[in-house]
């Protein structure tokens, strides 16, 4: 699907197409879902919503086309507060978004076979993962990397690096439950948002687990600061 970015677009196709476009139209009210065949433009103007704010800030919460790569060159504390401010940020923000809409679709869709069963307990529990994981790398592991001790703390990293090969077998599941990520023709609006955001999800987390894997911590234990 070709939909351009404009307020003549329907709520509903941008929320299929742009991952940011869903998560911008709930902050703000928007029904996406049951009432989304409408342009932007008309279900702002209903709200006293400026549409092209709107399209804005859906332009501003897109992932940028560079990735991480802007970050493989820099010092060590800059790709550290690269991550912390962009990935770390993202995952606290969606997953309990991501959360949320998976048990939507479920309940709604209980009836349906096609209905992901088990994908909000899946969701929630690789949420309780990640967050705990995010936790250690703040709290435990940057801070050291950062003194230039880490090659004191190859164990930690090594650790870590075990948990990061434990969220690449999640996203497998993920996979699973959601037949490859791709919604059921019956699916909503909402069913189709949450696959592509769980599509994106898993995107940013490889470049995520990618940039510390084989940029941080190896420059880390290398000492290359």
């Amino acid at each position: 699907m070709n939909t351009p970015l404009q307020p003549a677009s329907t709520l509903a196709d941008l929320a299929v197409v742009f991952p940011a476009a869903s998560r911008v139209f709930r902050r703000h009210g928007l029904d996406y879902c049951c009432h989304g065949r409408r342009p932007v433009s008309e279900a702002c103007a209903e709200r006293g919503l400026d549409s092209a704010s709107i399209l804005l800030e859906i332009t501003a919460e897109t992932r940028p086309a560079a990735g991480p790569e802007r970050w493989f060159d820099s010092p060590l504390p800059e790709i550290v507060e690269g991550i912390v401010s962009w990935y770390h940020a993202r995952l606290r923000t969606e997953l309990p978004l991501l959360l949320q809409m998976a048990r939507k679709v479920e309940a709604v869709h209980a009836e349906k076979e096609s209905v992901p069963r088990g994908l909000a307990a899946h969701v929630e529990a690789l949420s309780a993962t990640l967050l705990d994981h995010l936790d250690k790398e703040e709290q435990e592991l940057f801070p050291l990397l950062l003194s230039g001790k880490a090659a004191a703390f190859a164990e930690t990293i090594a650790t870590l690096e075990r948990e990061h090969e434990d969220v690449a077998l999640a996203l497998q599941k993920t996979r699973a439950l959601t037949t490859n990520l791709v919604p059921p023709a019956e699916g909503c609006t909402t069913w189709r948002a949450l696959y592509l955001r769980l599509d994106e999800l898993e995107a940013e987390l490889m470049e995520h687990v990618h940039l510390e894997n084989n940029v941080l911590f190896r420059r880390a234990l290398s000492a290359t600061l």
